[in-house]
């Protein structure tokens, strides 16, 4: 299924949002935080224009909380059942095992899981979407993964996960790409100018704390095959002049 704007920008927008709720309310409650997190920059005049305005902090935990709810009801609709496929060649995947305030064992094979990717800027990488047509919990998963180039192979990369419930406000995110890591990533150019076939498995040492409320969830390993479709397609070192 190739990558719709209207779905990328709901959710680069939303991780963003929830970013800024996170970053004041936790600042002081995490001493393992990477440092201090600067305010994103302003979102694209969508629908989830209006979630990001509601997540800004303003210095309280209740700033995070509303945030969270205007965030919940900008994410993209779940696909129906038998509607989305991850990829047009039958193998994406995503297999994750989630514990916490959230306990499951992910394995959503390529029919009715939607998957999005798109690149990212800020810090430069892609950012990955996972949900199922008929999952219970509802989830979605955002994985946002730092350094990797177009059509470039990928070791010990840092991962900025965030987890959705969707159909409510819990949301649960890591704040930065220390706590995830991607072992190895690996791309396959389809058949779309920029689209690649996105392969990765990788781990979390620590959890994904709730942007609303109390609660930690921690994703141990989870492995995927999705898509990501890049803003501008790159030149292939094969490619004859």
């Amino acid at each position: 299924m190739p990558l719709t704007p209207t779905i990328a920008c709901s959710i680069g927008t939303a991780i963003l949002a929830m970013q800024t709720a996170l970053a004041q309310p936790m600042a002081g409650r995490d001493s393992n935080a990477s440092g201090p997190v600067a305010a994103p920059p302003a979102a694209p005049s969508t629908g989830a224009s209006a979630a990001a305005s509601a997540a800004t902090p303003s210095g309280s935990t209740s700033s995070a909380a509303s945030g969270a709810a205007s965030l919940a009801a900008a994410l993209p609709p779940v696909p129906s059942a038998g509607a989305a496929n991850c990829l047009p060649s039958g193998d994406g995947y995503l297999r994750a095992r989630v514990a916490g305030a959230i306990d499951a064992r992910i394995d959503w094979p390529n029919s009715g899981t939607r998957c999005e990717g798109e690149s990212k800027s800020q810090p430069p990488g892609i950012r990955l979407s996972f949900q199922r047509a008929s999952g219970q919990p509802n989830l979605l998963f955002v994985f946002g993964i730092t350094g990797v180039r177009q059509g470039r192979p990928a070791h010990d990369a840092g991962v900025n996960l965030t987890v959705f419930v969707q159909g409510t406000d819990r949301i649960f995110g890591t704040l930065g790409d220390s706590r995830c890591t991607v072992d190895s990533l690996s791309q396959k150019p389809l058949q779309t100018a920029g689209a690649y076939r996105v392969e990765a498995r990788g781990f979390c040492t620590q959890p994904a704390h709730a942007v609303r409320g109390d609660g930690d969830v921690l994703v141990s390993t989870f492995e995927f095959a999705g898509l990501v479709t890049y803003d501008v397609p790159e030149a292939r070192d094969d490619a004859k002049p």
